[in-house]
């Protein structure tokens, strides 16, 4: 019999998602969003369809009822309330939508409930914990956690170099937001978008990277003493988001302009959403490089996994959304196919620790043309 699998949200990635899991023989996908046309878009792909609006619990709760397993794709602001919905009805669920609370406080629901509840189950944070997390089970110790990600588009244009491959609401949060990283065991605070750093990467040149605050739930359950996340852009784009942020536009306090009261960042996000937005069949890139130093059988160590990902113009699938979609996927076959069963919170660390699942996710990926491509050598 077919698993009946309930994607909440056809965003971009949720696109994605739904496409690779309806391709399945053994699962029935429905695919809710409040975009119709979106909704029926993904209908030809095999998919049943509800547009419904998904920033009211009732409706939650009406669109999982029949699921036994659900995929949460909805924006972060609507995120926790959202998987904390699903876990009430008692469904397992797989998230990527980068909610600003803290997971942990979903713990005892999804105990309660007993099923998992994967969450963080994207590219980074997502599958940068599940290489973490296979390290620290894989070495004697891990003493270093270097992880530099970021979605751009294919072509430079001026004035900003840049595209948001998701909502530009959710980029600038990454960059008020103060980014928490570990140095020498101690929790540090820095400001987003500072410690800039040019990075190289073959093929592509010259990018920066900037603190941001990705580590997540990598603070609670990793030991490793020095842990950083940090966003790539293009040459120059740190400076640009700190005179806007330095200088206002990305308050939320309401001020007084000359047609009436207003918030800054509502404008700004208004005029970044045309800006940042890539046309139909632009092609975007996503870059991560994962460095995790430690110690094997005396010696110092250094593993490197490098993944350069580009947009398919065969299935008209943004890079961001296949890293993300993908690794979700891969995540929700886990559980689906009994790999991963354990009841309650599990961050994708976790999982990753687990040999098998972590093998499988890697190889869900390479099947879908995302290569990751590891060195190891000797500090």
């Amino acid at each position: 019999m077919a698993l009946n699998i309930v994607v909440l949200g056809g965003g971009r990635v949720g696109s994605a998602i739904v496409r690779d899991l309806a391709a399945e023989d053994d699962y029935e996908v429905l695919i809710v969003d409040l975009d119709p046309v979106r909704v029926e878009e993904l209908t030809e792909f095999g998919a049943d369809g509800v547009v419904a609006d998904l920033s009211k619990a009732q409706t939650v709760s009406k669109a999982v009822k029949d699921a036994d397993l659900v995929v949460g794709a909805v924006p972060g602001f609507l995120g926790y309330r959202t998987v904390e919905r699903v876990l009430g009805e008692g469904k397992p669920i797989v998230d990527i939508s980068f909610f600003p609370e803290d997971a942990f406080g979903l713990e005892k629901i999804a105990k309660d409930a007993g099923v998992p509840c994967l969450f963080d189950c994207g590219v980074a944070p997502g599958l940068s914990n599940l290489v973490l997390g296979r390290m620290e089970e894989h070495l004697d110790e891990t003493t270093r956690y270097h992880c530099l990600v970021g979605g751009l588009p294919v072509e430079r244009t001026w004035p900003w170099e840049y595209k948001a491959p998701f909502s530009p609401a959710d980029v600038i949060q990454g960059y008020v937001r103060p980014a928490r990283m570990r140095v020498d065991g101690v929790e540090i605070t820095r400001p987003a978008l500072t410690d800039v750093e040019l990075v190289t990467f073959p093929g592509l040149g010259s990018l920066e990277a900037f603190n941001t605050d990705g580590l997540r739930s990598l603070l609670k359950t990793s030991k490793t003493p020095n842990m950083v996340e940090k966003t790539m852009r293009y040459p120059g784009h740190a400076v640009r988001m700190r005179i806007l942020r330095d200088a206002g536009f990305f308050s939320t306090q309401e001020i007084q302009a000359a047609s009436g009261t207003v918030r800054p960042i509502d404008v700004t996000e208004s005029l970044l959403f045309s800006a940042w937005r890539f046309e139909e069949g632009e092609p975007d890139l996503t870059v991560l490089r994962i460095v995790v130093e430690g110690v094997q059988e005396g010696k110092e160590v250094r593993h490197t996994y490098n993944l350069l990902d580009y947009y398919n113009p065969d299935t008209e699938t943004m890079s961001m959304a296949r890293t993300t979609g993908y690794t979700c996927t891969a995540m929700v076959n886990l559980v689906a196919r009994g790999l991963w069963s354990e009841p309650g919170l599990a961050a994708p660390e976790l999982v990753g620790r687990d040999p098998e699942c972590f093998d499988a996710v890697v190889k869900h990926l390479e099947d879908r043309g995302v290569h990751i491509f590891q060195r190891v050598e000797e500090i």
